[in-house]
């Protein structure tokens, strides 16, 4: 029968240090349980799956490593950490090689205990949760076209924040579909049925911004000659989503603030008070804690907004996707204008891969839309994608280097040492400053001793 399932199980042989690391963990909120032996570590492996199983190497019954080796070849889903007080770089080293996460050399803190356990659990959380979308992995989601994961991740948010009533705050580069992530957070949430309204603040002139928002009574201002109704009106019981709201004025901002505090409103020229029922959804494609910094943005507004974060990646840090969405692009320009395509070539393909997207999808629709304009029909070729030919340097724009700076040059490159050399001699330096103490020497870098024993697990391979 199994038992409860553990978030950590110590395997230690010695009850006195097992009463200490438990005593280390007793105030963290974690199930902890205890073995002294190989056996009895991986029957409660078997029948409880731990999320994080700190390993002792010299065990009664067997070795620390043997029990390492049967757990990987049983692939269970656990994160191994390794504590031994007779540990050598070249035990640590094969340790990693059979999976172990990290190394814990007797005598430790609690902190150090506590700080690698926590991390651990968060690995092993982020490890399933990768396994869980690698399983279940989107080409599709509400409007955005792409199975990267990046994109999995920002489906499996929005599905999760969707039905929550918090604001939610929309960072990315301008083109990477912040209105297409808003309309996908309310076709999830149970406002699907209201309406969704968007405005961007950056489009919208400064002194008729605020109509927009609130709308006006008639004779308000010039030019407002009759009654109506602004976007918080027409949200009501739907979505407000504002765009590139780092871009409302100051002023405004105020009285935003106010709005959202109280979801209450007056239109100009009104003395009457509209209440009203708003999912607020905002977005920018600027730093907002910059435009904080420099004045620009009101920092209560921005935490009042800033309740969950959706960060949209590039385009081109999002792998194959690329591909698909031009693939749905040329699809749905080819069936409005009526023509047929059957895709793009291998070299097209490539330069669709390699190219940066500094405007991201949307520079990307352009170019589909004018390839399927400008041609009949048939396969896409890189010819047909005059922004991604190759464009050669001007020779007018090459300087050459004076036969003096040449020299110098040459002289300044031989100082140059590969990256990993300089590491690893900073590295060695502080292990020889520690005495040999990995863990303090890791501590010093700010790095996991489990980085230090791969490197020089690394190095011991490029000088084998």
């Amino acid at each position: 029968m199994s038992v409860t399932t553990l978030d950590v199980l110590l395997v230690e042989d010695s009850l006195a240090l097992a009463q200490v690391y438990l005593e280390y963990l007793r105030n963290e909120p974690l199930t902890v349980s205890h073995v002294e032996d190989g056996e009895s570590a991986l029957r409660v492996i078997r029948e409880s799956m731990p999320q994080v199983v700190v390993l002792d190497l010299e065990l009664p019954d067997m070795h620390g490593i043997d029990v390492l080796k049967e757990i990987r070849s049983q692939d269970y889903p656990v994160e191994v950490i390794i504590a031994t007080g007779t540990g050598t770089v070249n035990h640590a080293v094969e340790t990693m090689r059979y999976g172990a996460i990290d190394f814990l050399e007797k005598p430790f803190s609690a902190d150090r205990l506590i700080t690698t356990v926590n991390n651990t659990i968060e690995r092993h959380r982020l490890n399933q949760l990768v396994e869980n979308i690698d399983t279940l992995r989107r080409t599709e989601f509400c409007g955005f076209v792409g199975s990267s994961l990046p994109m999995q991740l920002v489906y499996q948010t929005i599905e999760q924040v969707s039905p929550s009533t918090a604001p939610i705050f929309i960072s990315g580069e301008s083109g990477t579909g912040k209105e297409v992530c808003a309309n996908a957070i309310h076709q999830c949430s149970d406002r699907a049925d209201g309406p969704f309204i968007a405005l961007n603040c950056a489009a919208i002139p400064k002194d008729l911004i605020e109509s927009e928002i609130f709308g006006h009574k008639k004779g308000a201002f010039t030019g407002a000659v009759e009654d109506r109704d602004g976007a918080a009106t027409m949200a009501n019981g739907g979505t407000l989503f504002l765009d590139e709201i780092a871009e409302m004025d100051i002023d405004l901002q105020a009285k935003l603030l106010r709005f959202i505090q109280t979801m209450s409103f007056q239109r100009l020229g009104d003395s009457k008070t509209q209440e009203v029922d708003i999912r607020f959804v905002c977005a920018t494609n600027k730093n907002a804690l910059q435009e904080v910094e420099a004045g620009n943005f009101r920092e209560d507004l921005y935490y009042r907004l800033n309740v969950i974060n959706i960060d949209l990646p590039p385009l081109r840090s999002r792998d194959q996707d690329v591909l698909e969405i031009a693939d749905a692009f040329l699809q749905q320009f080819a069936a409005a204008d009526k023509k047929e395509f059957v895709g793009f070539d291998g070299e097209a393909a490539q330069a669709l891969l390699s190219h940066n997207w500094p405007g991201n999808i949307r520079e990307l629709q352009n170019m589909v839309r004018r390839a399927v304009v400008m041609q009949a029909g048939g396969e896409i070729t890189k010819d047909m994608l005059p922004e991604l030919l190759a464009q050669k340097p001007s020779s007018k724009n090459i300087e050459t280097p004076t036969k003096t700076e040449a020299v110098t040059n040459q002289t300044l490159m031989s100082d140059i040492k590969p990256l990993w050399m300089i590491e690893k001699e900073a590295i060695e330096h502080a292990i020889e400053i520690c005495n040999g103490g990995i863990p303090k020497a890791a501590a010093l870098l700010d790095v996991s001793p489990s980085t230090i024993y791969r490197k020089i697990q690394a190095w011991e391979a490029k000088t084998a």
